[in-house]
């Protein structure tokens, strides 16, 4: 078992929906204001198409371990693999370098799929609509996962739905 704690973040819409045409179906500026706090300074897992979504380059404040079995990105904060286990030896390389103990998930969809088995805690957006889209979460097992807390979040000018913020940790952990 590794000493680094490996964490998925995702906005999950209730009908499990979690991108449309390469972006989120919404904006949650709460949220989001959440996910930096919880992510900056920390190595992040995300695959290829995820990583455009974000313009095509990286957030700020955080190394990334890109998923792609394609073209490399030239960007001396993107590090490439081709594999999520092998993206995962080097989030945890870059973590221990840079006096961090948590890698975060990022996603997309295949890449939430494939982490399931390996993260020890999941940080999830329930999005309280059911929206169209092409990417979905995996299920959430409840013989596998305990949520441990829970904040809800109205809907607002910056919110364009209410949330509710749930930390799931891995049963056996």
């Amino acid at each position: 078992m590794s000493d680094i704690r490996k964490t998925i973040f995702a906005a999950v819409a209730r009908n499990g929906i979690i991108g449309r045409d390469g972006d989120m179906p919404w904006r949650l500026s709460t949220d989001l204001k959440r996910f930096k706090a919880m992510t900056v300074g920390k190595p992040v897992i995300v695959g290829r198409k995820t990583f455009e979504s974000f313009g095509g380059k990286p957030l700020p404040g955080r190394q990334h371990v890109v998923i792609s079995r394609g073209a490399d990105i030239d960007h001396p904060d993107v590090h490439m693999a081709r594999s999520l286990d092998e993206a995962i030896g080097m989030a945890e390389k870059l973590a221990r370098k840079q006096g961090e103990n948590e890698i975060s998930v990022l996603g997309g969809g295949q890449i939430y799929a494939q982490a399931m088995d390996f993260v020890d805690r999941m940080c999830i957006t329930h999005v309280e609509a059911d929206v169209d889209g092409d990417t979905a979460f995996p299920d959430i097992d409840p013989t596998i996962w305990v949520a441990t807390e829970a904040l809800d979040i109205p809907s607002g000018e910056k919110d364009t739905y209410p949330t509710r913020f749930v930390v799931y940790e891995r049963r056996d952990a």
